[in-house]
């Protein structure tokens, strides 16, 4: 709606869609119009009063399918509410699971770094935040026609690793792990954490064999490799659960020949400055503490490893912007990271942009793996597909390919409790909240698909047969209100990707749903009146399509039957 007013009145003034579309509001009543257009912004060039501007332009716009009318400083528009909603329809059922993509990012690209879980280390509850809230950005900006590159970076470097290898010389055992790898490791690991506490000194052997991993120790090399190939093994299984793909698996181990670059660069340029026995850059001119580049052992930190990344990824894939979807937690760090690049010259440093979030909760507490407080993300999913089952046999026990709807739904679920939230805000994973296909959750939204795919199934109508529709069987206010939120999609889109920010289609999507259900229950849709019905149905499977789409940038599934 907003791109048709757009398009329209950049005929008559000196701005571009994309302008005028920035600045187009929704009037706070119907009755004031549909779209309004603050006509202040063309006071200078135009050296008239907004009122003025708004009534001359007013009386020269002239639309089939729009009325223009000047409200003040506001030059408002009516929709033709049946040729609109005819046209609106015919355009999504024509383009299916193209409407709502745009080629704003053609010939850019975007990194996104996401997931990025610790080696040796369960797929807990948490990790799916960085997972699914990447994940989505990744569809959100291929929809709209960037080139998106994909990077799992890998936590499999680090102090961490001399912790593992420290605590299986002491109490690991080489064939009870290799039958239960990532659990036993974390046995290990978390008893490690407890020994340390009454014995510091374990602290001080963990820096001496990563710093023995780092300078290539044969046994310590060995035991990393193992660790990371049965965590990779792990990894795999939940990402196929979740849907989850990615371009490179290019964690921090990755870039370790690669941070001589940077120290270097960073003594050539006369940033790098010892403390206390370590190498950093001092960034107290800027409020931020210190970032340490070398520790005193001569060891490097996980933030050399982001600078030789961020470097390596600029030379190899030439962004125009790189997200870093990684826990509020971390602000600190980035921030650091960006401040020294730009230091070092680097102007590109200001396309690169943290993507923080809130802490998940389960059953409102917080989880370690040090602690051994963790809940398995392959658990709770698993858990979920059986409880999404269970529910699906009771509503609809012929339902076919059951097992596969199950799934959908029950994985489906978990990812839009997720999902719905602001990033920034805490998350409590509650079992009841996000299987209930009443309440605000993933199988609502899908239910509401189902329901709009039952509808065509009891028509007469191909799919075809709803290209040509009349418009004047959707006037009433749930048809049109309907049709208003359909025209939204796009605008939608963009949006989320400007704010990186997927609960913005979340939260879409359930308006909707409510809206699409409110527009079932209002009014009947499979009349004795053929045009009455086929202009309805066409409404439903427009709704499906935006439904459908939406669905799958969160990365959820859409089936057919529930």
């Amino acid at each position: 709606m907003k791109q048709y007013v757009a398009k329209v009145l950049s005929q008559h003034v000196d701005l571009s869609e994309e302008e005028i579309l920035n600045v187009l509001e929704i009037p706070p009543s119907r009755e004031m119009g549909d779209v309004a257009f603050p006509c202040f912004i063309l006071a200078k060039t135009f050296r008239k009063a907004p009122q003025t501007i708004a009534d001359e332009l007013a009386s020269k716009l002239e639309d089939p399918m729009l009325q223009a009318k000047a409200i003040g400083p506001y030059l408002n528009f009516h929709f033709d509410r049946s040729k609109y909603a005819a046209n609106l329809i015919e355009e999504i059922l024509a383009k299916k699971d193209t409407y709502g993509k745009s080629d704003l990012g053609k010939g850019k690209t975007v990194v996104v770094e996401y997931s990025s879980p610790n080696i040796a280390k369960p797929f807990s509850l948490p990790h799916l935040r960085s997972t699914m809230i990447g994940n989505s950005l990744a569809h959100i900006h291929e929809a709209l026609g960037y080139k998106v590159v994909r990077i799992n970076h890998l936590g499999d470097w680090g102090t961490q690793f001399g912790k593992l290898i420290v605590a299986y010389h002491k109490w690991g055992n080489e064939e009870v792990i290799r039958q239960n790898p990532i659990e036993e490791l974390v046995k290990i690991y978390v008893k490690f954490h407890e020994e340390a506490e009454t014995h510091p000194e374990l602290e001080d052997e963990a820096r001496v064999w990563f710093k023995k991993l780092e300078d290539g120790d044969e046994e310590a090399t060995r035991l990393w490799k193992w660790f990371v190939d049965e965590s990779l093994k792990e990894f795999e299984k939940i990402y196929q659960l979740l849907g989850v793909r990615f371009d490179h698996f290019l964690g921090e181990s990755f870039y370790s020949d690669k941070m001589d670059r940077v120290v270097d660069e960073l003594q050539e340029k006369g940033l790098l400055v010892e403390s206390e026995g370590a190498l950093i850059v001092d960034l107290s001119e800027e409020n931020m503490p210190p970032i340490i580049i070398k520790k005193k052992d001569g060891s490097s930190i996980y933030a050399t490893r982001d600078l030789a990344a961020a470097l390596y990824r600029k030379d190899t894939f030439h962004f125009d912007k790189m997200f870093y979807v990684v826990g509020n937690e971390q602000s600190l760090h980035f921030q650091q990271v960006f401040t020294t690049l730009k230091k070092m010259g680097y102007t590109w440093a200001n396309h690169l942009v943290h993507v923080p979030f809130g802490l998940m909760l389960f059953e409102n507490k917080k989880m370690s793996t040090r602690k051994g407080t963790i809940v398995l993300l392959e658990e709770v999913l698993q858990k979920s597909i059986e409880m999404a089952d269970q529910i699906i046999a009771e509503k609809n026990p012929d339902l076919p390919n059951r097992q596969d709807t199950a799934k959908a739904v029950g994985v489906g679920a978990v990812i839009f409790n997720d999902l719905k939230h602001n990033r920034m805000n805490e998350v409590n994973f509650s079992w009841e909240e996000a299987l209930n296909f009443e309440g605000e959750t993933g199988p609502y939204v899908q239910y509401t698909n189902a329901r709009t795919q039952s509808l065509l199934r009891k028509s007469d109508f191909t799919e075809q047969d709803l290209l040509n529709i009349a418009g004047e069987f959707l006037q009433g206010e749930a048809a049109w209100d309907l049709v208003l939120l359909l025209s939204q999609y796009p605008d939608i889109l963009i949006k989320a990707a400007n704010r990186a920010e997927p609960s913005i289609v979340a939260r879409y999507l359930l308006d909707v749903s409510a809206q699409f259900n409110r527009f079932y229950h209002q009014e009947r849709i499979i009349t004795e009146n053929k045009e009455e019905q086929k202009a309805k149905v066409g409404l439903a499977m427009a709704t499906s399509y935006v439904l459908q789409h939406g669905l799958s940038i969160l990365g959820l599934k859409a089936p057919e039957q529930i």
